[in-house]
């Protein structure tokens, strides 16, 4: 068991949260209980998720994506107010970590999918706010595109891979920035990557992509972000004793 507080600045300081200028506000979102000894773990704090939650008798739900960003309603109202109350009602905590977790170079959903893809020393990469928001690495050998996305099948679960395959015919160099970050395709060209990857794609992406000759794959938001908060569950457990338990909303985005 552990204190709410110890737990936060565990988080913060492992994921050097403190400081990032972000969309959102992390680290701890919605104050419950004190102290914890079980934290669900997920990407979205949506209402099914909170339930979950709930049910499994969680102290705290830790996710990638919070309800607070900035442009939530000024009033309680309607589904917003459905998830304020349903962790008000239940005391549990919700604590979330967006742009700390996307860059993490250990625990970071970029890393986490570097990782499973078979990608090699990889470094940071794609400026965003001032900081890199994911990684950049190679294989020990070239593969090719196919093979590239059946991995993006098999081992993040995309369901239907975006893929605009105009880059070389053997990919060695690759970029990750995970979620909705297709606006970074011109650094992965401009740091000579074979191809990016990414969770969204926007209309321009294929005709930049076949202009300028590099691959992309849209892998999906959420199939490219279930990693990150998988890996920092397995280092509360580890460091701190704290049980945990992933639960997955599937979402086909």
């Amino acid at each position: 068991m552990i204190t709410r507080r110890a737990l936060v600045e565990f988080c913060d300081g492992l994921l050097e949260s403190p400081g990032v200028h972000d969309y959102c506000p992390n680290g701890l979102q919605v104050e419950g209980c004190h102290e914890i000894e079980t934290v669900v773990l997920g990407v979205t704090a949506s209402l099914e998720l909170i339930e979950a939650a709930v049910e499994r008798g969680a102290h705290a739900l830790l996710v990638h994506h919070g309800i607070l960003w900035g442009r939530e309603p000024t009033r309680i109202t309607r589904s917003f107010r459905k998830r304020v109350k349903a962790l008000l009602d239940s005391d549990v905590n919700l604590i979330a970590y967006h742009l700390p977790l996307d860059r993490h170079l250990e625990v970071g959903n970029g890393a986490a999918v570097a990782e499973r893809l078979g990608l090699l020393e990889w470094s940071p990469f794609g400026l965003h706010k001032g900081i890199t928001v994911g990684v950049k690495g190679e294989f020990q050998e070239a593969t090719t595109i196919d093979d590239l996305v059946e991995r993006c099948v098999s081992r993040l679960g995309s369901e239907r891979p975006v893929v605009f395959p105009y880059g070389p015919g053997r990919i060695r160099r690759v970029g990750i920035v995970t979620g909705a970050a297709d606006k970074d395709l011109p650094q992965a060209l401009t740091a000579g990557l074979d191809c990016f990857v990414t969770g969204e794609v926007s209309e321009y992406v294929m005709h930049f992509c076949k202009e300028e000759g590099i691959s992309f794959i849209g892998a999906g938001h959420h199939a490219t972000e279930r990693w990150g908060v998988q890996a920092l569950g397995k280092r509360l457990t580890e460091q701190l004793g704290i049980e945990v338990e992933f639960v997955d909303v599937p979402n086909p985005v």
